[in-house]
């Protein structure tokens, strides 16, 4: 029965992947994430049931629209599998709870958060404002989390990164750090308390530094060429929620 339950949350969180897909695709160009249905964005040919099944389609498809056979983004069934993958996780460390279903929610925002600033580096508003409202909303709910710690999580998460992108600014008259990652670090931090913005904060910078280092070395980038941050403290973000106790290594208490 578990391992029914298991699969059963793993193959909804490919259908919630396709719908993630859909706001990845259309809030960066502020269309409706209801209307119209799923289309081909080569050939705009509605598409069926059938080909809309998360990751079996595209395998059965081969990578390429039924109509026009233009190839399909490899970030479709990416995103579908790691929402698969986190819905599969979350319920096998709290069930079917409320903490759960916080977490999920929590967790699909960071997704459609992390893929839109990969691929068009913005992290849009409409996401990141009203999840730091329903960060502060979720501390009722969620143990181990005050209302007080819930709000200065944000304050301290947009308050720090605020200072270092003005501080940024002053010094080099030129902007180094959205105000995209500040609203999103206070998101983070309404779910996540104060107490875990430094190992996010941390752990997003150490990746950062290592995946940029890779970038030049092996595309040949200048040490200017913008990498976006958002996904990193998504990923930091996400680490403390499977393992509260990292949040520890940074508190001396």
């Amino acid at each position: 029965m578990e391992i029914a339950l298991s699969i059963l949350a793993f193959l909804l969180g490919t259908v919630v992947g396709s719908f993630l897909n859909v706001c990845i695709y259309r809030l960066p160009e502020k269309k409706s994430i209801i209307s119209p249905g799923s289309h081909c964005p080569h050939c705009h040919t509605p598409i069926k049931w059938y080909d809309n099944i998360p990751l079996l389609s595209f395998a059965l498809l081969k990578g390429r629209c039924r109509y026009c056979q233009k190839p399909i983004s490899r970030q479709y069934p990416l995103v579908e599998f790691i929402t698969g993958l986190f819905t599969f996780f979350i319920y096998f460390d709290y069930g079917f709870s409320l903490t759960g279903i916080i977490y999920l929610f929590f967790i699909y925002a960071l997704i459609v958060i992390s893929f839109i600033d990969l691929k068009w580096q913005i992290i849009p508003d409409v996401i990141s404002v009203p999840g730091i409202f329903g960060g502060l909303m979720a501390s009722f709910c969620l143990p181990y989390l005050s209302f007080k710690d819930s709000v200065c999580g944000a304050l301290l998460g947009g308050g720090f990164l605020f200072i270092v992108a003005y501080g940024y600014y002053f010094i080099r008259k030129k902007e180094g750090m959205g105000g995209g990652d500040i609203k999103l670090l206070a998101m983070i931090g309404a779910f996540l308390g104060w107490r875990a913005i430094p190992f996010v904060l941390f752990s997003a910078s150490v990746m950062g530094s290592i995946i940029g280092i890779l970038w030049i070395l092996f595309q040949g980038k200048d040490r200017n060429f913008p990498i976006p941050f958002g996904p990193f403290l998504a990923l930091g973000a996400i680490w403390v929620i499977f393992f509260p106790g990292s949040i520890n290594l940074f508190l001396f208490y």
